[in-house]
Formats: C-alpha cells, sequence, structure tokens
C-alpha cells in the first residue's frame, strides 16, 4: 500500500482577519463619531469633479460594541 499524502492547512488559511465595511460620503456626513480618515474624504469630494469609491469605515468592525 503506498502513503497518503493529506496536505496540512496552513494558520493563515484558518484565521479570518476582520474587515471594515466600505462606507460612502452620505454616511460619513451623518457619523456621530466622525473620524479623520471620513474627514478628509468627505474634504476630497467637496472638489469640483471628485469621484469618491467608498473608504473604509472603523467602526463598521465585527466585534465592536458601540
Amino acid at each position: 500500500m503506498g502513503k497518503v499524502n493529506k496536505k496540512k492547512k496552513s494558520v493563515a488559511s484558518e484565521q479570518k482577519r476582520a474587515q471594515m465595511k466600505i462606507v460612502t460620503s452620505d454616511v460619513c456626513a451623518v457619523c456621530k463619531t466622525p473620524c479623520k480618515r471620513g474627514l478628509d474624504y468627505l474634504r476630497h469630494l467637496q472638489a469640483p469633479g471628485a469621484v469618491g469609491q467608498g473608504v473604509p469605515c472603523v467602526l463598521t468592525l465585527p466585534g465592536r460594541k458601540g
């Protein structure tokens, strides 16, 4: 009988990192606790012709009590 090769799962594939949600300017504008990243994003969108793709929000981390 031949040996059976089993692949070991790497530690990195088993651990999942917390992901922040991408929020748009309308969410940042009404935020109760504005952060520097959100305020910079709003300031960037004030320029004529600016296009926003969203910004990661630290308040949307899973497990955060708020």
